[in-house]
């Protein structure tokens, strides 16, 4: 009877502490019986399912638990989400009989049936090589090497995942307690559990399966280069947008023609990309208009020109792009002298020129032919673009993953003229036309 009158939030705690010393001692007694019989180790769960049983009958007597305390959903800390948060992320569906054709029976036990790998037996608990670990599953980037710590329990443990976007949580009532399951939040796919017993910061204990995870190690240096991390407030302000410019009626009123125009002087230009020691590189972020400017700008740049690529229609109008049916994103064609700027570089100032977290948009313009993408014209940039991105999901220079494309260079088609070094003619006093 003492916990008659409590607060309902002590009595809450009451409970989570209970569930807590029963998880620890089954986890505790589960590592010394793995080498026993089975019959010992169904008569310790029995043991402690009547001892969970019994705590909770007292605090019924208690008369706190139903008036109160019942009707309060357990949460995992102040990062959690719930299922209908996160569903706005979810990307990858897949039929339970796909999902078993991509993942061994193991992973499939563990991932898609909820199931938990024997603790101190996978290959990450005692992992301490810096980087990233994904989901085994879809590749959603989880948790940073930074996060993880030893709880002692025998399972990865980590404080905190890369981004509360990236993981859902659900009340899981199984084997007579209630604890918080952690999932994909991509792929809905099963991670482990999360409790209230971790470290400072956070105080939050991540404790995950082996098998759900999949490594990434930190690129070093000498692989990607020297990189200048993008400051967030110089991201923000170059989100230039195709709608609010103040000549955009002029544009717009230059659709009517309905041709892809090719001046003579950009025909010139792009003939230049024959010439030796000169490389080409392709990408998209947003609206074309500023940054095409921004690369023209850039010490080692010989040329560029705006266009469409990356869709299904043969030699587009701008009108059409914007009709999201085409499939084509906005993009800028570079031809540049690597003896002057590298690939690389081209890619820190292209990460640097948009925010690549936004998907198929760019500030208030929405669609996508706005997406962020860099198509490539062969191994090593590909390469070197993922790398890149790896590098940036890691490093944390961004509040969410990068959401970049990295996709083959395909047919690239020059857009209308008027398009074609559009803030220099506005510049010119001539923009519009």
């Amino acid at each position: 009877m003492i916990l008659l009158g409590l607060p309902k939030k002590a009595i809450l705690l009451y409970t989570k502490y209970i569930e807590f010393i029963g998880i620890v001692y089954y986890e505790r007694r589960a590592v010394e019986l793995k080498n026993e019989k089975k019959g010992e180790e169904d008569k310790m769960k029995s043991q402690f399912h009547r001892a969970a049983v019994i705590s909770i009958l007292a605090l019924t007597i208690a008369g706190g638990y139903f008036s109160g305390a019942a009707s309060t959903k357990i949460e995992p800390g102040p990062i959690s989400k719930s299922a209908e948060e996160t569903e706005m992320i979810k990307k990858i569906v897949r039929t339970e009989k796909e999902w078993k054709k991509i993942l061994t029976p193991e992973e499939y036990l563990v991932l898609r049936q909820a199931g938990t790998e024997r603790p101190f037996s996978g290959k990450y608990n005692d992992h301490k090589e810096k980087g990233t670990y994904f989901c085994a599953a879809c590749g959603t980037p989880l948790f940073r090497s930074a996060a993880k710590y030893d709880h002692g329990s025998g399972w990865p443990s980590f404080t905190a995942p890369i981004d509360s976007e990236n993981v859902e949580f659900h009340n899981d009532p199984s084997h007579g307690m209630i604890r918080t399951e952690v999932r994909c939040a991509a792929c809905g796919s099963h991670l482990g559990h999360v409790f209230n017993d971790g470290p400072p910061p956070t105080g939050l204990h991540f404790c995950i399966n082996s098998v759900a995870l999949d490594f990434q190690p930190t690129p070093t240096e000498t692989t990607i280069g020297e990189i200048n991390l993008p400051d967030k407030k110089e991201i923000r302000s170059v989100a230039v947008s195709c709608n609010q410019d103040a000549s955009a009626p002029a544009k717009r009123e230059s659709l009517s023609s309905g041709k892809t125009l090719v001046p003579s002087s950009d025909r010139t230009e792009q003939n230049s990309a024959q010439k030796e020691n000169t490389a080409l590189a392709t990408f998209a972020a947003g609206c074309f208009w500023g940054v095409e400017d921004k690369f023209h700008k850039v010490k080692g740049v010989i040329s560029t020109r705006v266009g469409y690529t990356g869709g299904t229609v043969r030699n587009p109008t701008y009108k059409q792009v914007c009709s999201d049916k085409t499939g084509h994103a906005e993009a800028v064609e570079v031809i540049f002298d690597p003896a002057v700027v590298t690939y690389n570089e081209l890619l820190q100032h292209f990460f640097r020129f948009h925010d690549p977290t936004q998907v198929n948009r760019q500030g208030p313009d929405i669609g996508t032919q706005y997406r962020s993408a860099i198509f490539y014209h062969d191994g090593k940039q590909k390469d070197a673009a993922e790398k890149m991105i790896q590098y940036l999901n890691q490093s944390g220079a961004f509040d969410r993953p990068i959401a970049t494309q990295v996709v083959p260079a395909s047919e690239f088609y020059q857009a209308e003229d008027y398009h074609q070094r559009y803030y220099e003619k506005l510049r010119r006093g001539k923009g519009g036309i």
